[in-house]
């Protein structure tokens, strides 16, 4: 089903079956596939793949080249039934690929809103990326990674499979993870080593810079098991409201995290 008010150049092929909103624009060369269903006020802009079963939400904006939804490059997938979810209000730049789940995982690869990707990110199988996070060119995620909401990877990084990005954590430039890394931490280098805590772009006040700042000291510096500074930052938890994150991330996190 097509609405009538949204705008389809007339090179591009659109499925039967396919749903395309009110106010969705389709450029030149771009394919949709049947099972694909696009939300109100997205603009895929030309030379654009969405295939498999995938939705789009609204007020998208979809750089051209970008592939979303197609066959995952795990060696096990078997042509699952498996599906791409993708918010709203997100920008996904030039030669993006988001890739679908795999029955291994969670059968689904997933985005929440207001993310920005640039040109050349890709995302791999059953990765799940919550909101407001920021990926820079050329950055990679394997297979089943996580990143939590406000996360901000600089270009040309690369995060090993199963990873946990913690909320507000920064990956810089060309850094490469192989384990967690907790929440509000900057991770820097080839392996990711924590460098400091992120304040950049957060708008907490005094009183909490220094409950993270102690979070950090306890995790790195204390010399503490994780279980024991886990417990001490869920007690540091009950007054700063920021920390509760730390909860959710310690609850997941398998991989060990960075040192």
């Amino acid at each position: 089903m097509i609405d009538n008010t949204a705008v389809i150049a007339a090179s591009a092929i659109i499925e039967e079956g396919a749903v395309i909103g009110a106010n969705v624009q389709i450029g030149h060369f771009c394919f949709v596939g049947s099972q694909v269903i696009i939300g109100a006020g997205t603009v895929l802009k030309s030379h654009i793949v969405i295939n498999g079963i995938t939705e789009l939400g609204q007020d998208n904006h979809i750089g051209q080249f970008s592939s979303i939804g197609e066959v995952n490059q795990d060696l096990k997938y078997n042509g699952e039934p498996t599906r791409v979810i993708i918010g709203n209000r997100n920008v996904i730049e030039q030669n993006v690929t988001i890739h679908r789940g795999t029955i291994q995982g969670s059968s689904l690869t997933a985005m929440g809103d207001d993310n920005y990707l640039m040109s050349h990110v890709h995302i791999g199988h059953d990765c799940i990326i919550g909101s407001h996070c920021s990926l820079a060119s050329n950055v990679g995620l394997a297979g089943h990674v996580e990143l939590d909401d406000f996360v901000l990877i600089y270009a040309a990084s690369a995060i090993h499979q199963f990873c946990i990005i913690g909320a507000y954590a920064q990956i810089n430039l060309s850094t490469c993870v192989v384990q967690d890394v907790p929440p509000y931490v900057i991770a820097q280098g080839n392996r990711a080593k924590p460098v400091g805590v992120r304040s950049q772009g957060m708008s907490a006040d005094g009183n909490e810079h220094h409950a993270i700042e102690r979070a950090y000291q306890l995790i790195y510096h204390s010399g503490k098991p994780v279980a024991d500074v886990k417990d001490e930052i869920d007690v540091m938890a009950r007054e700063w409201q920021r920390l509760r994150v730390y909860n959710a991330f310690f609850s997941r996190s398998a991989r060990g995290i960075i040192r």
